[in-house]
């Protein structure tokens, strides 16, 4: 049996303690940070750590406590920032969302690649499938790959994302929902708060999944 070349590290970060999501090919060591929210020296000295070459720094989202860190990744990697094209307004009005919150963050460097759904990323032989999965916000993502579903603030352990921010829709998160319901039973779900979990759990035990409507 082909031994699976991914490898995975979760860091919750920053003031609202965001999962930041390190994902790599243990054999050409080429990775994905996911939503670096936050602590950008504790998201460095892992990936130098592990000797890690950043292709590419994803946003799952544009709130500010995934996006606050991306300016000092960028600039230490020199990888190129990936949103999904519906959360741009989210992502270039980020400081003044912040400001909202108590917090001052740093202006975002411009996106430079524009997600749709269906897209692939690559790093080394990894493949994620970008899914939208508006509903939290306009523009969420959640990334597919290898039996392992990256679900930002679309999923969680028992619960899910608040619908009721700017560009929030409850309506669409369960249409979300229902897509990644579609997913086996045994995959991992890695959410952008709190603990992993499986598709399968969350279908049985999370409220929320209760009332998905398949078709």
């Amino acid at each position: 049996m082909k031994k699976n070349p991914m490898r995975f590290n979760v860091m919750p970060v920053g003031p609202l303690a965001a999962n930041c999501i390190v994902v790599w090919d243990s054999g050409s060591k080429e990775g994905m940070v996911i939503d670096p929210g936050g602590e950008p020296e504790t998201i460095m000295d892992f990936i130098e750590k592990e000797d890690i070459s950043v292709k590419i720094i994803i946003c799952t989202h544009a709130h500010f406590d995934h996006v606050g860190a991306v300016p000092e990744i960028k600039e230490r990697t020199g990888a190129p920032v990936a949103v999904h094209k519906d959360e741009m307004e989210l992502y270039e009005g980020v400081k003044d969302q912040a400001a909202l919150w108590g917090y001052t963050l740093a202006p975002l460097p411009p996106a430079d690649m524009l997600l749709e759904d269906g897209d692939c990323l690559e790093a080394g032989q990894l493949r994620f499938r970008v899914l939208h999965t508006p509903g939290h916000s306009p523009g969420g993502i959640c990334l597919y790959g290898d039996g392992v579903l990256i679900t930002g603030d679309t999923l969680f352990l028992g619960s899910i994302g608040r619908t009721d921010f700017y560009g929030g829709n409850y309506g669409l998160i369960m249409k979300s929902l229902a897509k990644l319901a579609a997913f086996p039973p045994q995959t991992v779900i890695l959410p952008g708060h709190g603990p992993s979990s499986t598709i399968g759990n969350e279908l049985k035990n999370n409220p929320f999944c209760q009332d998905i409507e398949f078709g």
